[in-house]
């Protein structure tokens, strides 16, 4: 059986670490290209991944034939980077936050519709185990018609954000590059594209919804360029209401544990899955009480599951897509309206009509 061919265009520090092990560490994966800026930095990864193509272009990645390609490059290129490796013919994983504008990610759903491939998304909590269960049984009962959900969350950005240092588990070759982070016409913004995607992307993959209103506050303490902080609130297009925060958390807080929580309340049930703690509660209205038995550290997430998804795609089972295109697309959405709003300093509301 002939391997999946595989390619990653911005092959930068988070690459580094989390998607290119997890391909090489495939016996039916071989890394054909990769692409990044640098040609030392190219050379060392060429060299410790076992690279036939490693160049600056990422054409050179793209006109390789290939079944796969990750394309984690800045996002204010994602657009550009993933239409091109989807009408290349390959499967796609594009890292969060897919696009900055809500206009270019809906037109790559578009384009992986028309061009019959998979679009995933790095949103690297909704592959993991404990996740899926709790989506399971949401899809076995639901809690009705949404009334009220919070997302929280919290991570060591603060050194990142601010110019000051990486993030903990950077690779230390391929370190990360501050343009990336910090420039918000590269980046969108600071904590809520950097994080704040992935909080949206797991809430609205266990509660699927779609922002019609947004007001926030975000704030940059320490002379950070972006911001470190967000609080917004969200209004929901069923007319449910919503809240969402991020924070900066100082590097070895809780053991530099991540921590994200998603409580939704329905007019049928409610939910908690708390990720920090390894909770998973689902109350109906009809007494039934469910609390999730889950390990020690089931919340940790896995770096390597959206690239080991992106392979299983390719190889037939479409099911491993936990984080598809349409859901990345909402997240845009709702993050769009939020920047709006702290920009304008009033209500943003979506223009959206479909």
């Amino acid at each position: 059986m002939s391997k999946i061919r595989a390619g990653v265009i911005g092959a930068g520090s988070w690459a580094a670490v989390a998607h290119l092990p997890a391909l090489r560490d495939r016996d039916d994966v071989e890394i054909v290209a990769v692409c990044r800026k640098g040609d030392q930095l190219l050379a060392s990864l060429k060299q410790e991944f076992s690279v036939g193509i490693a160049s600056e272009d990422y054409m050179d990645v793209v006109n390789q034939e290939l079944d796969v390609i990750i394309v984690a490059s800045p996002p204010n290129l994602h657009h550009e980077h993933a239409a091109a490796a989807l009408r290349s013919g390959a499967h796609v994983l594009c890292e969060k936050p897919m696009t900055i504008s809500a206009a270019q990610s809906w037109d790559l759903v578009k384009i992986a519709k028309e061009v019959k491939r998979e679009l995933l998304v790095g949103f690297s909590w909704n592959y993991m185990p404990m996740v899926q269960q709790a989506y399971e049984q949401l899809q076995r009962k639901g809690i009705g018609e949404l009334e009220q959900m919070s997302i929280q969350m919290a991570t060591q950005t603060r050194e990142l954000l601010a110019n000051l240092g990486p993030y903990p588990g950077a690779s230390t070759e391929q370190v990360p590059e501050q343009d990336t982070w910090t420039n918000p016409k590269n980046s969108g913004g600071g904590y809520g594209q950097a994080q704040l995607s992935h909080a949206l992307g797991l809430a609205f993959r266990l509660q699927p919804q779609r922002v019609s209103e947004a007001f926030a506050f975000m704030s940059s303490p320490r002379n950070a360029p972006v911001e470190l902080h967000d609080a917004i609130s969200y209004k929901f297009s069923n007319g449910a209401i919503g809240t969402l925060s991020g924070g900066s958390s100082h590097m070895g807080a809780w053991q530099n544990k991540d921590e994200l929580q998603v409580r939704a309340i329905g007019d049928q049930g409610q939910f908690l899955i708390d990720l920090h703690r390894e909770c998973a509660y689902f109350w109906y209205v009809d007494g039934t009480e469910i609390n999730m038995k889950l390990p020690p550290n089931a919340g940790a997430v896995d770096n390597f599951a959206a690239a080991n998804a992106l392979v299983d795609v390719a190889l037939g089972n479409l099911e491993a897509n936990r984080a598809p295109g349409e859901l990345g697309a909402l997240t845009v959405e709702a993050l769009e309206l939020a920047y709006q709003s702290a920009s304008l300093g009033k209500i943003a509301i979506s223009q959206v009509k479909n």
